[in-house]
């Protein structure tokens, strides 16, 4: 099985080049620009015009329209597969996606450090393959500049629940800086951030194969 990986598109999704072919489109999260259902109607329409045969998709820290119109932009993205919280088996191999990243500012799909974060990720079911989540994992992918220089800003209660899976992909975005495909042990990891720093589609998409169960 070909994966495709995707992420923080900022409903630029138009002006990526040369999306690869594969049998799952992944999205992992901020695909919309100003997180409206207008957004999420123009981002089924290009998914709609794409040949993967199966269309994965979760939300990130900007997608409004998930968290405030959950009804309506889910009925919207009719080409593809939306999870929160949820899975999906395809061809013998387990998806979960997660939108959840750790407080900063008040974004959608936030969660305190701690508690409501490690129970957010407890959901995730033990014989999961794939595992899809918006942001980082702590100290992977996930170091940003700041103005006492570089600092890790991802979930360490993230890294803790990978670690005691089996998982044979774990696929993010959110941290532009950390595009690129990450080794934790056997564990494949992608930040498949496609804009970059400066908020531009350039980064290629990332592509993984898998063998599938079946």
């Amino acid at each position: 099985m070909k994966l495709v990986c995707i992420s923080d598109t900022h409903s630029m999704h138009r002006s990526i080049q040369d999306i690869p072919d594969g049998d799952v489109l992944i999205h992992a999260g901020h695909s919309l620009g100003q997180g409206t259902l207008d957004n999420v109607e123009e981002l089924n329409d290009w998914q709609g015009t794409l040949p993967h045969r199966y269309k994965v998709v979760i939300a990130g820290n900007h997608d409004w329209a998930f968290q405030d119109s959950p009804e309506q932009a889910r009925e919207a993205l009719s080409h593809a597969i939306y999870l929160e919280d949820s899975g999906v088996e395809i061809e013998g191999i387990r998806f979960w996606g997660s939108p959840w990243t750790p407080t900063f500012m008040n974004w959608a799909f936030m969660l305190d450090p701690g508690p409501p974060l490690y129970d957010a990720w407890s959901r995730i079911p033990d014989k999961t393959d794939v595992l899809i989540t918006h942001g980082p994992p702590r100290g992977i992918g996930d170091e940003v500049e700041l103005a006492l220089g570089l600092r890790h800003v991802g979930c360490i209660e993230l890294l803790q629940r990978i670690d005691r899976l089996s998982l044979k992909a774990h696929i993010f975005g959110h941290i532009h800086e950390g595009y690129g495909t990450y080794r934790r042990g056997p564990l494949t990891l992608i930040n498949a951030c496609t804009c970059n720093e400066q908020y531009q589609p350039i980064n290629p998409s990332i592509v993984l194969d898998l063998a599938s169960r079946i």
